[in-house]
């Protein structure tokens, strides 16, 4: 088989891959979709059984550290962090529709930054539903709030974001180092964030006519924090004590569930569900199907346009372009295209890389995982998206944080 029909083909797995994941069919999992896809691309010749387990070990510490992540966050809920969460947002906000989206936009920056932007999808958005209900007042900037957060304010920590953690192990950087250069750009982020969803839900912000009872204060879940404060301390002196973040993210996850399995207040079957088996095989596969495409001329195309300096202008062009791809086969596929190449011309092209595939699925539906997953998240809800006002606000908020957030961290990497 030549290099140009397996690449034809690698990509031809990948978008049917991908319109499975978008569209849902129900009895048709993404999952084995994209599993089938590898075993066809093995089996014409597009890649070679060493290949995929190249690709596997690759991934695989990123996927383990993927699940210890969300096993934590489950952890936190049931421990009752996100009803404590509720609670103190409710009584925050004192019937004020515009401070509760300050509390919005501070407690999803940090719970997207510590537990991932699943977390504030899966975990957090139903707790801001409630809590507008709860206060009579429109959802809809809050929830959107959470929406543009989960992918914005994942610029911070290499924990944040399946695509920061695939980038962070391509810089070689420690997880202060790469927490610190990306700092600022993160705080651009949440700040144009702030600037321009306040104005665009100015009428929705209007306080409501009847006030809501006063709701009870919070109880914080002791058990979690101090969790979560050992796995954080663990991120930060990782480096130091020469032991992989991985290993400090398993012992959390062991330590917030082994209590529960042992007094019997959750079942197996429960954290299995939480670890999200289907979507962790999802991404395994997307890395075989792009390893497959990458060795057959992928690679090649990409470092063709790509620029390959670390100048302002070519990182804004490298986000600018890895924001394009991200909206136009996910960010997932998109990091695991553009970071291998990014890594040879250093850390600030992986950075500006995954400036764009962060922040740049803002603007559409199927720029990330975590944007469709909110989507359905909403429709449980029984409220559904405008696309208009959707792409509307992206445009309004993706082209000038990925301006701000890219000039800061070219500011950053001269300092």
């Amino acid at each position: 088989m030549t290099n140009d029909v397996a690449l034809t083909a690698a990509l031809a797995v990948l978008a049917a891959t991908l319109t499975v994941a978008v569209k849902r069919p129900r009895h048709v999992p993404e999952a084995a979709v994209a599993c089938a896809g590898c075993l066809l691309l093995l089996v014409i010749g597009a890649i070679g059984v060493s290949g995929v387990g190249g690709a596997l070990r690759d991934l695989g510490p990123t996927v383990g550290f993927l699940a210890a992540m969300l096993l934590i966050a489950e952890g936190c809920r049931r421990e009752g962090l996100f009803d404590a969460i509720g609670a103190l947002m409710a009584r925050g906000a004192a019937g004020s529709p515009h401070r509760l989206l300050v509390f919005v936009f501070v407690i999803a920056t940090a719970i997207t930054a510590v537990l991932s932007l699943d977390a504030t999808i899966v975990l957090l958005t139903p707790v801001v539903f409630a809590t507008a209900r709860q206060m009579r007042t429109s959802a809809k900037p809050h929830v959107y709030a959470c929406a543009h957060l989960a992918n914005s304010a994942s610029l911070l920590l290499p924990v944040s974001n399946l695509t920061n953690l695939l980038a962070f192990h391509a810089t070689k950087l420690s997880f202060l180092h790469f927490s610190a250069l990306m700092l600022l750009p993160t705080t651009a982020a949440v700040s144009l964030e702030w600037i321009v969803l306040r104005r665009f839900f100015a009428k929705d912000l209007r306080p409501p006519q009847h006030a809501a009872t006063e709701p009870d204060g919070p109880h914080l879940p002791r058990f979690a924090i101090a969790i979560l404060t050992f796995v954080l301390a663990g991120f930060a002196l990782s480096s130091v004590l020469g032991i992989q973040p991985v290993w400090f993210a398993t012992a959390g996850a062991v330590l917030i569930t082994l209590p529960a399995l042992a007094h019997k207040t959750v079942a197996p079957v429960v954290l299995v569900r939480a670890a999200q088996p289907g979507f962790l095989i999802f991404v395994l596969a997307i890395g075989v199907i792009v390893h497959a495409a990458s060795i057959n001329g992928l690679d090649t195309a990409v470092r063709a346009v790509l620029p390959s300096g670390g100048s302002l202008p070519d990182l804004l062009a490298i986000a600018a372009l890895s924001a394009a791809l991200a909206n136009l086969l996910n960010n997932l596929p998109a990091t695991l295209i553009i970071v291998p190449v990014a890594a040879v011309a250093g850390v600030g092209p992986v950075l500006a890389t995954l400036i764009g595939v962060n922040v740049g699925p803002n603007l559409t539906y199927v720029g990330s995982l975590a944007t469709l997953l909110w989507r359905r998240v909403l429709h449980s809800e029984d409220m559904e998206v405008e696309l208009g006002e959707f792409v509307r606000l992206g445009a309004l908020t993706v082209p000038p944080t990925l301006l701000a957030a890219v000039v800061l961290l070219w500011l950053a990497l001269k300092s």
